[in-house]
């Protein structure tokens, strides 16, 4: 799985430091929409906010969403965006707060009814931050877990001294993540819960501070749940048993063992007497924590628990999970019903008055009819059946084909997401990437604009890739990967520098067709232009000329530890950007990088403000787009060899290996054909059929591409003779980068 590597790198070491990389993930035409499955669920009702009931999702795209919900629509009225993996959960805290966790290792705090305000962010987790519990309206107190056996209790009204810069690494205020000004939230005393009874003191962390730890998980932590007070905190794992907490010192008071599998969901009722667990052992079980004891175990699906809803007085469960089904128990009297069934597993659920909202591995979240208030009514219907008490029973019934049929058909409500990107496949031109969605949809995008440029709809994803093969060998100077649901294409130096195009290649108006244009270069400065435009607004003069430092920041020292640091002296050092590497500002990328002081963060192109995010642009992006220098690249040059074409009359008046710079058009191949083979032939033997491009003769060294234009134009030049270039056997327009080909003449 994908890791967020750590930004602290040490000063002391004598190995090279790793430059920071910069990525910058491509949104869809319908930024509203999560594009991956969605983890999380947290609902904020008319009583707590401003009149209005809203539902925040969060996604495996790396965003929470807030909408707001109708009685027939619902209406996405913000965006959440500065977590840099998967958001896992998500819960909400008092009237305004909304605390999420995500694989990126972070908690982020953020004013939920805001238009997207990151308040304060909390590194404390050494692993995937998969789960969050919250106490009830009056309380303060959030836990978090996660892979690393961690589990930690925050209170978020305990510290009121503003928190010391001292200590970026764990609390900082997230001025990375910001999206617009936001009041920041006081922070707590921090509980720890680790691997071991003994109490230690961490006094590495900021005053206010005081954080214990104690042993306890040995494994990942998957689920949490905690009473309405905060006093009660249950966990459960890979470990296949339920801990209990007491959330108040972090200590722990019992275990409850019965489970075969790992626990992956947890209830708790508002008085911290009973939980309800769900395992993928397939069974829910009801535990009397003062007994110490399970007292219902229900099998009632047949594959994985992974969700649990109960209703307020605790008497009925709404579970779901990896058989796709959604189940409504009766715990006393273990009547059970389907309630319905969808095309995906379900991942979370949150029930809202008589409807219960449902998520899944899909992008889309759909709400059910569930009779919240009266569960009873469901029962009355029919259909419903006796949930045994053991894990095969469940399955026994369904393989006997008596599976019982769904209450309902379809869904109520659905807020619709986008396909997940699922398969990709960068082009030879090494600036297309094709896709392929969830549903079957293939697009071709182009990634220097971030834009698909055309829609292909539900065909052959294979038969469409061979269809746009291009004969052409450029570097690959970025990855790509679709873990967000998206493209995500990474950029990291030297590397992302050492692929160069024609401007006439690029369709680029208003440049000499021979000039060479770095496909990096241009493509941080249609990242990073509308960052310009604020720079040059907040500094009152243009972007710096070439060779100038940064103001603010001394790039120029910087480069020069680097030694051999090239200046781009074939492009005007200004802060045009070329129609090829323009970006879209309705769906803008976003864009993701290590920050200062040790934490990566995301945020869109078009809310970088020119003055909080240039301190934590990697520096060689900085000094490609406003120095116009470049990391240094090996000055080499390809060797090929160029022959007739078998069955040719043509014979090559030269022969051995040829040279060529790292990019060489055909033209020019073709035109050193010419000047060997047909210069000095007569005229009228020449066939007068086809043409080709203007360009440069083969020197007296055969090297090809780089001598220079005769004066005037030739005889041959004139009835524009026909002359094909084969290479590895095929016809090609381009021969860029290449490795050793063999050309062929005909």
């Amino acid at each position: 799985m994908h890791r967020v590597g750590s930004a602290n790198n040490g000063s002391n070491s004598s190995r090279p430091r790793k430059e920071k990389r910069l990525t910058y993930v491509l949104n869809d035409s319908d930024d509203t929409k999560h594009c991956a499955g969605i983890n999380c669920l947290a609902l904020l009702t008319s009583a707590a906010s401003d009149g209005s009931d809203y539902l925040f999702t969060g996604s495996r795209d790396g965003r929470l969403k807030r909408w707001v919900l109708a009685l027939d629509r619902a209406t996405c009225s913000a965006t959440f965006e500065s977590h840099v993996d998967w958001v896992n959960d998500a819960v909400l805290v008092g009237d305004s707060t909304l605390v999420s966790c995500s694989s990126d290792t972070t908690l982020k705090m953020w004013n939920a009814l805001s238009f997207g305000t990151c308040t304060r962010t909390l590194r404390q987790h050494s692993d995937y931050v998969t789960c969050l519990a919250a106490g009830g309206k009056n309380s303060n107190i959030v836990a978090s877990g996660g892979l690393g056996g961690e589990v930690f209790i925050w209170d978020i009204e305990a510290a009121l001294a503003p928190v010391s810069k001292c200590n970026d690494a764990m609390v900082d205020e997230s001025s990375n993540g910001t999206n617009g000004p936001g009041n920041l939230l006081p922070l707590t005393t921090l509980h720890t819960i680790n691997s071991s009874d003994n109490m230690s003191l961490n006094t590495t962390q900021t005053q206010g501070y005081i954080p214990i730890a104690a042993k306890g998980h040995k494994d990942s932590v998957y689920a949490l749940a905690m009473n309405e007070s905060g006093t009660i905190l249950v966990s459960g794992g890979t470990e296949k048993v339920v801990r209990v907490w007491d959330a108040r010192s972090g200590s722990k008071t019992l275990k409850l063992r019965g489970h075969t599998d790992n626990i992956r969901a947890l209830l708790l009722d508002s008085s911290g007497r009973y939980c309800l667990s769900g395992s993928s052992d397939s069974m829910i079980r009801l535990w009397d924590i003062g007994q110490q004891r399970c007292v219902h175990s229900y099998a009632v699906h047949t594959d994985s628990v992974w969700a649990l809803a109960s209703t307020p007085t605790f008497s009925h469960v709404y579970s779901g999970g990896r058989d796709f089904s959604l189940y409504l128990t009766d715990l006393q009297t273990r009547e059970s019903s389907l309630l319905c069934t969808g095309e995906y597993p379900i991942l979370q659920l949150a029930l809202h008055d008589d409807s219960i909202w449902v998520a899944s591995t899909d992008s889309s979240v759909h709400r059910w009819p569930a009779e919240g208030c009266n569960p009873q009514k469901i029962f009355e219907r029919g259909n419903s059946f006796l949930a045994g008490n053991l894990s095969f029973s469940r399955a026994r019934v369904s393989l006997e084909g008596s599976t019982p049929v769904p209450v309902y058909k379809e869904p109520t409500l659905t807020i619709l997401g986008t396909p997940a990107v699922v398969q990709h496949e960068v082009l030879n031109n090494k600036r297309h990437v094709l896709t392929k969605d969830a549903s079957g949809s293939v697009k071709l995008w182009e990634i220097t604009k971030g834009v698909v440029i055309e829609d292909y709809g539900k065909v052959s994803f294979e038969e469409k890739k061979e269809e746009l093969f291009e004969m052409v060998s450029i570097p690959a100077w970025f990855t790509v990967d679709t873990r967000l649901g998206s493209l995500s294409v990474h950029l990291d130096t030297p590397q992302c520098f050492s692929a160069e195009m024609y401007s006439t290649d690029l369709n680029i108006v208003g440049k000499p067709e021979d000039d060479k244009v770095n496909l990096s270069r241009e493509t941080l400065k249609g990242l990073l232009a509308h960052w310009l435009r604020k720079r040059k607004q907040r500094m009152g003069s243009p972007a710096p000329a070439n060779g100038e430092s940064l103001s603010g920041k001394d790039i120029s020292s910087r480069s020069s530890s680097h030694s051999r640091i090239e200046v781009d002296g074939s492009s005007e050092n200004d802060a045009m950007v070329y129609p090829p590497f323009e970006f879209s500002v309705t769906s803008p990328p976003s864009i993701i990088t290590e920050g200062t002081h040790g934490g990566p963060w995301r945020k869109k192109i078009t809310d970088l403000d020119g003055i909080k995010d240039e301190k934590d642009f990697p520096w060689w992006c900085l000094d490609c787009v406003l120095n116009n220098r470049l990391p240094p690249r090996e000055n080499s040059k390809c060797s090929f060899y160029l022959q007739p074409c078998e069955g040719s009359s043509f014979q090559i008046l030269t022969q051995g290996k040829l040279s060529a710079p790292r990019i060489l058009r055909i033209h020019k191949v073709i035109n050193y054909v010419i000047e060997k083979m047909v210069l000095d032939k007569p005229v009228d033997s020449l066939n007068a059929e086809g043409s080709f491009g203007p360009g440069v003769t083969g020197s007296q060294h055969q090297a090809v591409g780089d001598g220079s234009f005769r004066s005037g134009f030739q005889p041959w030049q004139k009835l524009r003779p026909s002359i094909e270039i084969l290479c590895s056997n095929q016809a090609s327009n381009i021969l860029s980068y290449m490795q050793s080909y063999d050309c062929a003449v005909s």
